[in-house]
């Protein structure tokens, strides 16, 4: 880790439901990020599931939070949406599911109370079915991918050491 990195932390929080097929993509994301890559400790990966107002502690202290989600934005199934800073809690306004509203509430709380990080970076894949079931689309699957490397790069390029395991995407 560089000695820039040394003293911020950073978390990267996916969130959705796993039980509504694509909405599931940023809980599989940090599933798959932490299983095939070697993380430093400033660097926590966490699955917010669909948590509310229990995710505000999470992000005090944070230099940088990366979420992750399922974005509705009429685009191509698939198609991987990145938005940083103010423009995070904006994106969340076209509603995927209910726990968006969720997350608008818990930014806004951080910002209220000086805990909302430096940087916020969302990266939205573009669900192709959001009904009952487990499991995400090919198309989701693949924009997963698209995220995890994009991740990573965004984490190395602030300066933290992320090395791959060794363990490769069963997919």
């Amino acid at each position: 880790m560089s000695d820039g990195a040394l003293n911020r932390r950073a978390l990267v929080l996916g969130i959705g439901n796993l039980l509504i097929g694509d909405e599931g993509v940023g809980c599989r994301a940090v599933e798959e990020l932490a299983r095939r890559f070697d993380l430093p400790p400033t660097v926590e990966c966490v699955d917010g599931g669909t948590a509310g107002f229990e995710l505000l502690p999470m992000l005090d202290g944070k230099d940088h939070v990366i979420l992750i989600d399922a974005l509705r934005d009429e685009r191509e199934p698939g198609t991987v949406i990145m938005v940083e800073n103010e423009q995070v809690p904006r994106a969340f306004l076209n509603k995927t599911t209910p726990h968006q509203l969720g997350i608008c509430d818990v930014l806004a709380a951080a910002e209220l109370t000086d805990a909302l990080p430096k940087h916020l970076t969302l990266y939205g894949v573009e669900p192709k079915r959001l009904d009952v079931g487990i499991g995400l689309s090919a198309e989701v699957e693949a924009g997963m991918e698209k995220v995890i490397s994009a991740v990573v790069e965004q984490l190395r390029h602030s300066g933290y050491e992320v090395k791959r395991n060794g363990i490769e995407s069963e997919h």
